[in-house]
């Protein structure tokens, strides 16, 4: 997996951008670092962003996996391409709801009682603030990929959209951010000894309901669906596997007839390298989800 030494000076802990705490960020060259702070989020960013490339969802930041060394420690993380046009600025739903109502939207969706609605009044405040008429569109899309992914950190600052401070124009902003997926924080919530049944017993959703798919459905049944892959769902831990074996290009992914098989026989990885365990939670969890939502394939 590559190395990157980061030199800036400058850290993030992306207070406002987590659910669950702090994240260790840095800026350097064009590209947004992230280290893993719960477990295997960079894992889990990389397999999404991975499995999209294979769907009818074209919009998204991708990301790769990193090791990265900052001063006297060496984390493992993932990257990302900024993905801002110059003059542009990233604007979290939560801040573009307080700036022009006077109100965060967390606070505005806990007065409502209806998941249904509280997608309506989202999509209302953005398309009267911005102009943007596909957004409730895009809340689906987000919607189909968190339940899917089982992304648990989508809360009101991780919904965002994009200004131009020249041209004082808005537009949609690429999914991000799913680091929080697939039961990655297994230091806390999720550890690798928990079955998946206990897992699924315990994961809330965000940010309109604490069950996916009462705001999935609630969204489909608005706006329509959107997301498909293009492949079987038979064909999901294969491409899981050589994708990512693609993506380390570590020592310890050879070329194999068995990419598979490979990288569940990685039980004592290299430093950096995620942990049989830790790939076989996220082939497992992929598997399930599969069967789940078929009508996504």
């Amino acid at each position: 997996m590559r190395m990157v030494e980061i030199h800036t000076k400058t850290v993030q802990t992306g207070d406002d951008h987590s659910s669950k705490g702090n994240q260790l960020k840095w800026f350097q060259d064009g590209w947004w670092y992230k280290a893993d702070g719960f477990s295997f989020e960079s894992l889990a960013e990389t397999v999404v962003s991975a499995l999209l490339k294979h769907s009818t969802i074209s919009d998204f930041v991708q990301y790769e996996p990193v090791n990265i060394r900052y001063e006297d420690r060496v984390y493992r993380g993932c990257r990302s391409q900024i993905f801002l046009k110059e003059n542009e600025e990233l604007v979290p739903l939560e801040r573009l709801s307080r700036i022009f109502t006077g109100f965060g939207l967390a606070q505005e969706l806990s007065r409502i009682s209806s998941c249904r609605e509280r997608i309506l009044y989202t999509e209302e405040l953005v398309r009267n603030v911005t102009g943007i008429r596909n957004f409730g569109e895009y809340l689906t899309k987000m919607l189909e990929i968190d339940a899917f992914f089982l992304n648990e950190d989508r809360h009101t600052n991780n919904i965002a959209v994009l200004y131009d401070r020249d041209g004082k124009s808005w537009r949609l902003c690429p999914f991000f951010d799913m680091g929080l997926s697939l039961f990655s924080d297994t230091k806390e919530d999720y550890p690798l000894e928990d079955g998946l049944d206990k897992c699924r017993e315990k994961i809330k959703a965000k940010p309109f309901s604490a069950d996916f798919d009462e705001q999935l459905d609630a969204a489909e049944e608005l706006y329509g669906t959107f997301l498909c892959f293009d492949f079987s769902r038979d064909k999901m831990a294969r491409l899981f596997a050589d994708a990512l074996a693609q993506l380390l290009m570590d020592e310890d992914v050879r070329d194999s007839s068995d990419k598979a098989t490979e990288l569940e026989m990685c039980e004592t990885p290299s430093e950096g390298l995620y942990t049989a365990e830790e790939l076989r939670r996220v082939k497992e969890v992929l598997r399930y989800q599969s069967g789940k939502y078929q009508y996504f394939f």
